[in-house]
């Protein structure tokens, strides 16, 4: 309903005739443009997805005008309502620990912030300048967690210079990974917990919007160094399902490429005073559940 709302009869290539109660196109047009019936199309719409066909789906995600995200997030749910959840399943781990070559992966990554989370948005595993570029997460009510640091820490809106931008995506992913992992219990209650806890969130929350967090760039303020420009890239951790490695890095020769050497000076102090290597903070599961 949320996607059909979004589109125009203008952007489907619909002629407009008489007065329209309603911005979006009609169920009708929408089951025109899919080539089912209006029946069929409701009953689609109002969460019955037994039995449709992927070729249904392809129809529906051109008349809508999915983007790759949306679309893939339609047949997750499909396959959850004719329960084909996952064909790999996750193994349930009360208390993940990251490999020893993996922690070490970390380690030797020493120009920018690097950290492996899940689709719930835990952090599990840091290099030394991730823990320091995400110390608030870890040490108020974020609790490790970048949707609660988000939502339910106030110093998060000057860590984030767009923080209604970084909300929406925060929320998206979420959202994702909902349809992606449906039994997630820990997922359910993060969602419960945030909804209740906070109005922005949960408005957010009943858009219904998705998207994949692959690669992009970012502004940040840092309490120690200041103003960060940073670009990420994501990978999926092929030895662990559901978990993403993430790593930060600024353009050669830019004022953020000095400030994330101030703040691995920052960071190389903290470790010393702590007498660690690299940090894996303690969260309980990777989101999931492991093959």
């Amino acid at each position: 309903m949320s996607r059909r709302a979004r589109v125009t009869p203008q952007q489907a290539g619909l002629a407009v005739t008489g007065n329209r109660r309603v911005a979006g196109l009609r169920r009708n047009e929408v089951a025109a443009l899919a080539a089912v019936s209006v029946e069929y199309y409701a009953k689609i719409e109002r969460g019955n997805l037994s039995g449709v066909s992927d070729a249904v789906l392809d129809a529906l995600a051109v008349a809508l005008q999915l983007d790759d995200a949306e679309r893939e997030h339609l047949f997750d749910l499909s396959r959850i309502a004719n329960g084909a959840i996952r064909a790999v399943r996750k193994r349930k781990s009360q208390n993940w620990v990251a490999r020893e070559s993996l922690t070490r992966a970390l380690a030797v990554i020493t120009e920018g912030p690097a950290f492996v989370r899940n689709g719930r948005m835990d952090i599990l595993a840091t290099n030394a300048l991730g823990r320091a570029f995400y110390d608030h997460v870890f040490d108020g009510p974020g609790q490790g967690n970048l949707a609660r640091f988000c939502f339910l820490d106030e110093r998060a809106k000057d860590f984030y210079p767009g923080w209604e931008a970084a909300a929406n995506v925060t929320v998206s992913i979420l959202r994702t990974e909902a349809g992606r992992d449906p039994e997630d219990k820990r997922l359910h209650d993060l969602v419960g917990e945030l909804s209740t806890r906070s109005a922005a969130f949960r408005i957010r929350w009943g858009s219904h919007n998705v998207r994949r967090h692959g690669s992009g760039t970012k502004s940040f303020h840092h309490h120690e160094v200041g103003e960060l420009t940073l670009t990420y890239e994501g990978l999926e951790l092929t030895a662990e399902p559901g978990l993403s490695l993430l790593i930060y890095t600024a353009e050669p020769g830019s004022a953020s490429e000095e400030r994330l050497r101030l703040l691995a000076s920052w960071a190389a102090t903290l470790q010393q005073q702590n007498d660690a290597g690299p940090i894996v903070p303690h969260v309980d599961s990777p989101g999931g559940t492991q093959p």
